[in-house]
């Protein structure tokens, strides 16, 4: 075996693996549209029901910070349990909670804080049942599909950004909310059956070596902690997503007061650039770039530039400023996901689960204390400033990661398991 290769350490996924990656894969495809496909009907009933801010706000909460702060949790339980597991009750629990919705609406006792609450279940579910698809998919796939199976999931979550708000409105449209929300219980369905039939290889510490879910928690945190590569990469996505991540929120801001545009012309924006996010994640999977972690860096500095480039387009130009963010799209995932590829090729699969969840964890982190910071620059220089400003340091910070050997060795660096997480052993994954 070629220890200086990563790649060729990764377990061999055994005959009929296209067969179970793309039942597992559409299945969990279907499932995610579903819940955004929900999460923009339930977005909209607030919104049409309250017109209030704050409701959206809090909304916005419920849906995101459970998720953020349980991933370590969730991770630490996608390696030390059954993920196949994990993500059946997650879906069969998200499934209940949207029962639970359907029947308060039907019967007219629907409040505000019921949606929310339901919100918050989902979305805490989703912290277990992520960490568990993302260590899952690799020991689907042999190694050398692992960027191309990351460019397919980068292209999903393009697919969910143009298809989610359409299809939600013409759900509304054409039946009862009830009806709309229905949905997202038969695409849960269609998630688990897959998982019903096939297994799931899953490399898994012996019950005799484990060491309590806080110290495996722990064990984790180490392993990023205590190697040079992952923790500049770890802490370069931090300040990217610091200074970029407002510019997503204040995207609204910079088209009605700079451009002039109005909801048409927001949508028009994100919905082209979740198709340069589809375009991204297939140019990922059929050109498969084997220098992950420059790929990496370079599409994040396009990426971050082309926002600077988007709020510096003429206020006449709006189409320059869409054609901007298009690109900024397909660049930030044509490196996103080969860095999903990377960490899964070189971390070993039974930490997967927790590394993996504690980048989720620093990234949601990081985007509120951007938000929070973004506030007074945005009232001292202006919200097409902001942009700028974002941009050009978030590329900087892409750039600077060519200064660090240690991270640009990190792809060619394979990592143990670390102290009492042994070789582990290979399991079924429903045990």
């Amino acid at each position: 075996m070629d220890t200086l290769n990563p790649a060729a350490q990764h377990p061999d996924p055994g005959p009929g693996w296209q067969r179970r990656f793309w039942a597992i894969f559409g299945g969990q495809a279907l499932s995610m549209i579903g819940s955004a496909l929900t999460q923009f009907v339930l977005l909209w009933w607030i919104t049409d029901t309250t017109g209030s801010t704050s409701a959206l706000a809090t909304a916005g909460m419920a849906a995101l910070l459970p998720q953020a702060l349980l991933g370590p949790l969730g991770g630490t339980f996608a390696d030390r349990y059954s993920r196949r597991l994990i993500m059946i009750v997650a879906d069969t629990v998200s499934a209940l909670c949207m029962l639970v919705l359907i029947f308060l609406f039907a019967t007219g006792r629907i409040e505000l804080w019921h949606v929310y609450t339901m919100m918050f279940v989902r979305s805490s579910m989703q912290a277990f049942q992520g960490p568990a698809s993302a260590a899952s998919s690799s020991m689907l796939v042999p190694g050398d599909f692992l960027p191309r199976a990351a460019g397919l999931n980068q292209s999903l979550m393009g697919i969910m950004t143009v298809a989610a708000a359409p299809l939600g409105a013409l759900a509304i449209s054409v039946m009862p909310l009830q009806g709309a929300l229905l949905i997202d219980v038969f695409t849960a369905l269609l998630g688990i059956v897959p998982l019903l039939i096939y297994k799931i290889p899953q490399i898994r510490t012996p019950k005799d070596q484990r060491l309590g879910v806080w110290k495996e928690f722990r064990e984790g945190v180490s392993l990023v902690w205590n190697h040079p590569g992952l923790r500049r990469l770890y802490a370069l996505l931090a300040v990217v997503v610091l200074a970029i991540m407002p510019t997503f929120t204040l995207t609204p801001l910079l088209v009605k007061e700079y451009f002039g545009g109005g909801a048409g012309q927001v949508a028009l924006m994100e919905g082209l650039s979740g198709i340069g996010m589809i375009v991204g994640g297939l140019l990922v999977a059929a050109l498969n770039p084997k220098r992950r972690i420059a790929t990496v860096l370079i599409a994040f500095a396009l990426s971050c530039l082309t926002v600077a480039f988007t709020a510096l387009a003429p206020a006449d130009a709006f189409w320059l400023a869409i054609v901007w963010w298009v690109i900024s799209g397909a660049t930030f995932v044509y490196g996103n996901a080969p860095m999903t590829a990377a960490l899964q090729t070189i971390i070993p699969n039974q930490l997967q689960g927790r590394a993996l969840s504690l980048l989720s964890t620093v990234m949601g982190l990081a985007a509120p204390v951007g938000l929070a910071l973004v506030g007074p620059l945005g009232s001292a220089i202006g919200v097409r400033w902001v942009f700028v400003v974002a941009g050009v340091l978030a590329t900087l910070a892409s750039l600077a990661g060519f200064l660090s050997p240690a991270l640009m060795r990190l792809e060619s660096t394979p990592l143990d398991g670390g102290k009492g997480a042994g070789t582990g052993d290979m399991v079924s994954g429903d045990d």
